[in-house]
């Protein structure tokens, strides 16, 4: 059963502002070094082009993206924006390495109203806890499911909403699709 893109893109067109949260592609295992030096494998660097010239494909090129400053969540942003050019503000967060589900909501307080489409870019288990959190109660059991596993490398989650990212509680966006690489 595969996902039809043509119908995502159609759902997240129908709200003023957009939210796709995604994990880092794959990286090398952790070793004896420092976790936020880990780098993207030749694996996550192909993931990180499928991804973005998916999005470019649904008309999902974010506005706004805001980025762990870890080393494999930074590979994966450069990778992307091979593939965005320089359409997107970028941010990078310490923040989205190490502090949890209230780095993502204070993402969303701080994007202006003007950006419509915004990527935060991080880690598991932050991602999928977050996607969990924001989606709304009548979100498609199905696709909330997916986010119990957890997120894989390079997966993603895209929500929408009317109400401005600042605006934004818990439970208070529609969860429109789980996505991986392998999807586009």
């Amino acid at each position: 059963m595969g996902v039809k893109m043509s119908k995502v893109a159609k759902r997240a067109h129908a709200y003023q502002y957009v939210l796709i949260v995604m994990r880092h592609a794959k990286a090398e295992a952790f070793g004896n070094g420092d976790d936020r030096q880990r780098q993207l494998t030749d694996k996550g660097v192909k993931q990180a082009k499928a991804v973005a010239k998916g999005l470019s494909d649904l008309d999902l090129v974010p506005d706004r993206i805001a980025c762990s400053g870890a080393d494999r969540t930074r590979q994966t942003l450069d990778r992307m924006l091979k593939v965005f050019g320089d359409k997107p503000k970028v941010d990078m967060r310490q923040s989205l390495y190490e502090g949890g589900v209230q780095s993502v909501l204070d993402e969303l307080k701080s994007t202006k109203t003007k950006r419509k489409i915004l990527m935060v870019l991080g880690h598991e288990p932050t991602v999928s806890i977050s996607c969990q959190w924001l989606a709304t109660s009548d979100s498609d059991p199905e696709r909330l499911d997916l986010l119990n596993l957890g997120m894989s490398p390079a997966n993603l989650a895209i929500f929408g909403s009317n109400e401005p990212f600042k605006d934004w509680q818990v439970h208070s966006a529609t969860l429109l699709a789980v996505l991986g690489p392998h999807d586009f």
